[in-house]
């Protein structure tokens, strides 16, 4: 194994020695829950639409809690995004998957490969 790999390997190693088994029910949590955190924002919306167009009885109030309720889960859905964005750049980073690199020619030429094989 080399340095550099190893030393990414114990930096990996601190880092879920520090979350505990706790930490890794709610990173786990997290990224089941973005489709739930999706709808509950939009039902979110509504509610606080329904509720002021009922208390200060104006209509376009609704969509006014319709348009939060999205931009929120917009906002859900961005947050997951870079989160996931810093793992990949993480691994990126890793020594091990340095070789990992995908010709396009060569990828090109093994799908002809495959369709020739499959039409036969």
């Amino acid at each position: 194994m080399k340095k550099s790999q190893k030393k990414f390997n114990m930096q990996n190693e601190t880092q879920e020695h520090k979350k505990g088994k706790v930490g890794k029910t709610i990173e786990g949590a997290e990224k089941l829950s973005l489709g739930i955190s999706i709808v509950v924002a939009i039902l979110m919306g509504i509610g606080l639409g329904v509720w002021m167009k009922n208390t200060f009885h104006q209509s376009w109030l609704l969509w006014l809690g319709v348009f939060w309720g999205v931009a929120a889960a917009i906002m859900n859905i961005r947050i997951e995004y870079k989160k996931l964005k810093k793992q990949f750049d993480e691994i990126e980073k890793n020594p091990a998957y340095k070789s990992y690199k995908i010709n396009k020619k060569e990828k090109e030429e093994d799908e002809d490969d495959i369709l020739e094989e499959f039409g036969k």
